[in-house]
């Protein structure tokens, strides 16, 4: 397992459209996942120890922004034969199990993770109420680690401070976590 992180954030890059479906079937598209203060873009799959170590904080974290306007969208983009845990049906369960506060979304042709960029699992998009990319952070300092009580939420305060400025931190530090499993066709 290669642990990669993405590029740093490109202040103002506008957020790419995209129309997936979830894990019971329903249609998402940018339009409908948008909060009115902004949305958070993440791309985790399953079997990622990086996204399984965040997962609860990240579920919290979605719910407290949802509070502050912001809407949350995850996608899953890896190739599910490359991961079975990454299996759709494997999604919908732990979407389920930890009571996702977003729509998680299969990305089964990669199209949208190659037009976002994404590199990892996971991968954070934070934008503004116009779309523009403000944040392309970690969660927070913890990695692959159970974080302490006392953890800087870094992603949660850059997205309630775009909500509050349209503005992202100017220092910021990158996610880390594993590749996306792209498919070889």
């Amino acid at each position: 397992m290669v642990a990669l992180n993405p590029p740093s954030v490109n202040f103002g890059q506008p957020a790419i459209d995209f129309d997936l479906p979830d894990v019971d079937g329903k249609r998402h598209t940018l339009a409908s996942c948008r909060g009115p203060n902004g949305l958070l873009v993440m791309f985790i799959c399953n079997h990622c120890p990086y996204v399984k170590a965040v997962i609860e904080r990240l579920v919290r974290d979605c719910r407290d922004l949802a509070s502050q306007g912001i809407g949350s969208v995850a996608t899953m983009s890896n190739d599910a034969a490359v991961n079975p845990e990454d299996a759709p049906e494997n999604m919908r369960h732990w979407a389920k199990a930890l009571d996702f506060p977003f729509p998680y979304l299969i990305d089964e042709s990669q199209e949208i993770a190659r037009a976002y960029g994404a590199v990892c699992t996971p991968d954070f998009f934070g934008y503004n109420t116009r779309l523009e990319l403000q944040y392309r952070g970690r969660l927070d300092a913890s990695g692959r680690n159970p974080g302490p009580a006392e953890t800087k939420r870094e992603l949660f305060e850059a997205m309630r401070q775009i909500a509050q400025s349209g503005c992202g931190p100017a220092e910021q530090v990158a996610s880390i976590g594993c590749s996306i499993k792209w498919k070889t066709e």
